[in-house]
């Protein structure tokens, strides 16, 4: 008997039975239609989540037979056991990102008319963590210290740039010569690179806020002119064996940086300095702390960044707040009042 059931228009509607599995239809139907409408980096998520987590426990389950309470075991797994590298299970904010991918897979099955209901809507996935991890960050003096041991380095003028702008490791790769802006002292972000099943793509960024102009300081602009002029060199002494990525950023021959190769290389980096040990996004909660407890206005920080919001910044480095409140209390008692009384002085009562 063909399944009946209420749409969201509370018309009644009509599914055909189908033998169609959750694997069938997510690999074969609902990647391929999603496709053009996302960036890349999302569609890549998407397809992890598909072939790490729900067609290995669901896959061979029937679309229109599939229940809140098989979703509920697959979370159940994935909490107990579901790191596909090594033993242990995922984190119930990984979780509920699988969760999150299995609804809007089904929300679109039930627009396109191959199941009546988002059984999902009954599952319990595990809450996302509220809080936000512990940034790795490093203080002032250790951000110092971390630049004076790479001076010498090839590639010091990235790590300055890093340090100095709060720029994310994709869209400082991909900055070409045409974004730097030497006269006005700015640098335009625009685009990232990113690395996407094995492969090197331009990405645009996900708000109108990310792509910005950002201010640059007088060393670094000096530090990236030397830079250009290296680069000259290294051309001319390569002549033919120049590859022209237009990248501001290259290895010795001209070729784009790999992303994950560079973060390596940081971590390596770290290690010889001696300093705590952060990952290389951990340039840009360090330069946004940093800056937040140096009293530069939070909503100047977030642009900088890039951030959607102010309310966003001031969520993600709240750690620094109460000491900026602090310090703000007592620069404002430090004004000079007028008054003329010593608080020793003073009785009450």
């Amino acid at each position: 008997m063909a399944n009946r059931g209420f749409g969201t228009s509370h018309e009644r509607t009509y599914v055909p039975p189908s033998h169609l599995t959750l694997r069938e239809f997510l690999v074969k139907v609902w990647l391929p239609a999603i496709k053009s409408g996302l960036r890349e980096t999302t569609l890549s998520f998407y397809r992890i989540v598909v072939e790490q987590h729900l067609v290995p426990q669901l896959g061979a389950v029937k679309l229109q037979s599939l229940n809140a309470s098989q979703v509920n075991a697959l979370y159940a797994t994935l909490l107990e056991s579901g790191r596909v590298r090594g033993a242990g299970g995922l984190s119930p904010t990984t979780v509920h990102l699988v969760h999150t991918t299995l609804h809007r897979a089904l929300r679109d099955a039930v627009r396109w008319g191959y199941v009546q209901l988002n059984v999902v809507d009954a599952a319990d996935p595990p809450r996302a963590s509220a809080q936000h991890r512990e940034l790795a960050v490093w203080s002032e003096q250790q951000l110092h210290a971390f630049l004076d041991s790479v001076r010498d380095q090839r590639l010091y003028p990235l790590w300055r740039f890093l340090a100095m702008t709060g720029c994310r490791r994709g869209e400082a790769l991909r900055l070409t010569w045409r974004d730097l802006d030497v006269e006005n002292s700015r640098v335009a972000i625009r685009r990232a690179l990113v690395p996407v099943n094995g492969h090197l793509i331009e990405t645009e960024l996900k708000t109108k806020r990310g792509r910005r102009l950002i201010a640059l300081d007088a060393e670094t602009v000096a530090l990236l002119l030397h830079w250009a002029s290296l680069h000259l060199a290294e051309q001319q002494v390569l002549g033919d064996g120049w590859i022209d990525s237009g990248r501001v950023f290259t290895q010795p021959d001209g070729e784009q940086l790999h992303p994950e190769r560079i973060s390596a290389l940081f971590v390596r980096l770290v290690a010889a300095a001696a300093l705590p040990p952060i990952p290389l996004h951990g340039l840009r909660h360090t330069y946004a702390s940093v800056a937040l407890a140096k009293g530069v206005n939070p909503a100047i920080v977030s642009r900088r960044l890039g951030h959607a919001t102010v309310a966003f910044t001031l969520d993600i480095y709240s750690h620094v707040l109460p000491q900026v409140d602090a310090d703000a209390a007592e620069l404002i008692a430090a004004f000079d009042w007028g008054d003329g009384h010593d608080v020793r002085a003073l009785r009450f009562g």
